[in-house]
Parts: C-alpha cells; structure tokens; sequence
C-alpha cells in the first residue's frame, strides 16, 4: 500500500510563488507515475500535470502550462510542483496522485491520492 503525504501549502498574494512536496512510502516509488489534481470549493477535482516514472515525460493542463512546473527524485521517493505567477483561480486544495502508468495519470485512474493541501492565493 503506497502512502501519500503531500507538504508546501499556504497563501500568498497573486503573481507568487509555492512549491509543493509529496513524500511517497509503502511502495517502488520509481514504478510509479505521478500526478498532481485540485479541487476548488464546488467544483469537480481537476488534473493539473502529470510526470512518468523516469521523469522523462510531463503533461499539464492549459491553465498552468508555463507557470507550474512538475518534477520528482526517485532517490528520494518525492514528487514537486513548483507554482509560479499564481493566480486567485489557482485556489483549491492540491493533491498528489500515484498510478502505475502516465496514461492513466492522464486520464485520472488513480491507484492511490494524498491527503490533500490547501493553496490559498488572495491579495
């Protein structure tokens, strides 16, 4: 069973940045491919970006493409997203998602989700 345990939450006004964690235990973190979703208050949960096992291969949605940022350390079971110029829309809470291939990533099949963390972003 593979833990989810995602860190790097808060608020910070619009135009800045965070950086999100997830440590992952339990499991071959580097068979793994990972993602990371949000959901705002009454909406559905969304993807946002998407990252295989090697890293060789990243996905994003158009609303952060060029501003977040996806990447992992298999050494040390960890995946990121770096978010930059981030916006009021950007608010919801985030959470890490782990499949056994990119392709359900993608397509939301998910094996195993975080806990979630919340990203406040108001001036």
């Amino acid at each position: 069973q593979v833990q989810l345990i995602e860190s790097g939450g808060g608020s910070v006004q619009p135009g800045g940045s965070l950086r999100l964690s997830c440590a992952a235990s339990g499991g071959t973190f580097s068979r793994l491919a990972m993602g990371w979703f949000r959901q705002a208050p009454g909406k559905e949960r969304e993807f946002v970006a998407g990252i295989s096992w090697s890293g060789s291969s990243t996905y994003y949605e158009d609303y952060v493409k060029g501003r977040f940022t996806i990447s992992r350390d298999n050494a040390k079971n960890t995946v990121y997203l770096q978010m930059n110029s981030l916006k009021p829309e950007d608010t919801a809470v985030y959470y890490c998602a782990a499949a056994s291939s990119y392709r359900d990533v993608q397509l939301g099949i998910i094996d195993y989700w975080g806990q979630g963390t919340q990203v406040t972003v108001s001036s």
